[in-house]
């Protein structure tokens, strides 16, 4: 596939990619008691050798307090450390480059890992989202009303979208705080703007963030904010912006009306990035439009996807329906 731009390298940060077609963050639930393991290894080194030019890890939690689900990985004390160090290293050695997703999450005090944190569910303000069902509480509990951030450098996670902290702070219909953290967008963007800055001190360069305008997922999608926080994150030497596109899989209705806030997010806020890389969940690198996709799901079933796009091979591969399977067990093409 010669002269294909997808396969041409790309300055990010401090590293050079070999193409790209990056893998985005994936939840896959094989962190046993939240600690990296060998088997989590093994994906990841698999699609560092089946081409990805980024790979973005799962979403790694920064402490206990505030996760949904069981075996969801951390990074809160050495061992963490050590046990991220080891697939890091290997995916290294296979000539892969990746970036670690530090998130702060959506989540109910009946959660198991919340439970044995033993801390209450935070948000920016006492609002309980609507919706709220969760892999491991029976049925649809729905979301608590939360306990309201008395300092907001209690917590600190970046994710920018999805409904998830950062996102809350941004939103004004779950930020209603009326200190230097709520009320107008530069108050609003103040928490996820400062998260950023912390990062950039202690990575350089090697920081990006996502984030998902349109909203929807989470009871989350108010547009005000993004363009201030875009054009303000800019100025921080970030590598990348991962911007997300409206995906009607993410929206949610209440009484009848769509939660997201459904817009065409490159043409939106492509001219507040100056100095980053954009990212986008789906095409238009040959359009000269953005620098690079982050795909998901199909690197699930498909750890040579990049390699299948090189050589023109089919992504045939069929999806486990039970997610305790398809983890490292999935074929390569014949090439």
């Amino acid at each position: 596939m010669a002269g294909n731009p997808l396969f041409s390298p790309i300055e990010l940060g401090n590293i050079t990619l070999k193409n790209r077609i990056g893998m985005s963050a994936l939840t896959r639930n094989r962190a046993k008691d939240t600690y990296p393991t060998e088997l989590m290894k093994e994906y990841y080194v698999q699609r560092a050798v089946g081409g990805a030019g980024l790979i973005v890890s799962e979403g790694i939690l920064i402490t206990r307090q505030g996760t949904e689900w069981p075996h969801a990985p951390g990074i809160w004390d050495d061992k963490y450390v050590a046990g991220w160090k080891k697939i890091t290293d290997a995916v290294h050695e296979a000539g892969g480059k990746i970036y670690a997703q530090v998130i702060g999450r959506a989540a109910h005090p009946d959660a198991p890992e919340q439970k044995l944190a033993g801390e209450p569910v935070y948000a920016p303000s006492a609002i309980s989202a609507r919706g709220g069902k969760f892999r491991h509480i029976h049925g649809a509990p729905g979301y608590v009303t939360p306990t309201a951030i008395d300092d907001p450098w209690v917590i600190i996670g970046i994710h920018g979208g999805n409904g998830f902290l950062i996102t809350q702070f941004l939103d004004n219909t779950c930020n209603k705080r009326t200190d230097q953290w709520g009320g107008n967008v530069e108050n609003r963007s103040r928490f996820g703007l400062e998260v950023l800055k912390v990062l950039v001190e202690v990575f350089g360069r090697d920081v990006g963030v996502k984030l998902s305008p349109a909203g929807g997922y989470n009871d989350v999608g108010h547009l005000d904010t993004y363009s201030y926080f875009i054009s303000e994150a800019d100025k921080l030497s970030l590598s990348y912006f991962a911007l997300m596109r409206y995906a009607e899989a993410f929206d949610v209705s209440y009484d009848g009306i769509p939660r997201a806030a459904k817009h065409d997010v490159l043409e939106s806020y492509r001219s507040y990035i100056k100095n980053a890389k954009i990212f986008l969940n789906a095409g238009l690198v040959a359009a000269r439009k953005i620098d690079g996709v982050f795909i998901g799901f199909n690197w699930v079933s498909h750890p040579d996807l990049a390699k299948r796009v090189l050589h023109g091979k089919p992504l045939d591969n069929i999806p486990d329906s039970d997610w305790s399977k398809g983890y490292i067990d999935y074929p390569v093409a014949v090439y």
